[in-house]
């Protein structure tokens, strides 16, 4: 007889690598956090983090898991393409990805310049389907 396993075995995360965007704060820190008490080692990036440096990581390797930091301008397509290289040459498998990276602009739609309709749509449009794609193309290849 198999030994009964308990709810919490069944979504048990232990050897996962999850690639969280915008980990550094709010859902983002939320999610990490949570997939890292699941046990899953969390791959981190957001504009804001600073390796070495961040709560999120802190909390995270308190956890016992390992957090792996990265920084970078989703806005900028060069270093959003710079970070999914860097990222897949340094973490072969990647099991679980929170496309959680956002912003928004806080004024009247009359006084947003063309800029930041830009920047706002490269953040929350372009980097996530493009992350999805990338990230996407090598877990389908894992049969994930």
């Amino acid at each position: 007889m198999l030994p009964k396993m308990g709810i919490l075995d069944q979504f048990s995360l232990q050897g996962k690598v999850a690639l969280v965007t915008g980990c550094n704060k709010g859902i983002g820190k939320a999610m990490a956090l949570g997939l890292a008490e699941a046990g899953a080692d969390i791959i981190g990036v957001s504009a804001s983090l600073q390796p070495g440096q961040s709560e999120i990581e802190r909390e995270v390797r308190q956890c016992g898991r390992n957090f792996y930091a990265y920084q970078a301008d989703f806005s900028n397509r060069d270093a959003l393409y710079a970070f999914l290289q860097a990222v897949q040459a340094q973490h072969p498998r990647i099991d679980i990805l929170v496309n959680n990276a956002g912003t928004i602009l806080r004024a009247p739609a009359a006084e947003h310049s063309d800029e930041y309709w830009d920047r706002v749509i490269s953040i929350n449009l372009d980097a996530q389907f493009i992350t999805t794609r990338e990230i996407g193309r090598r877990m389908l290849q894992q049969g994930s």
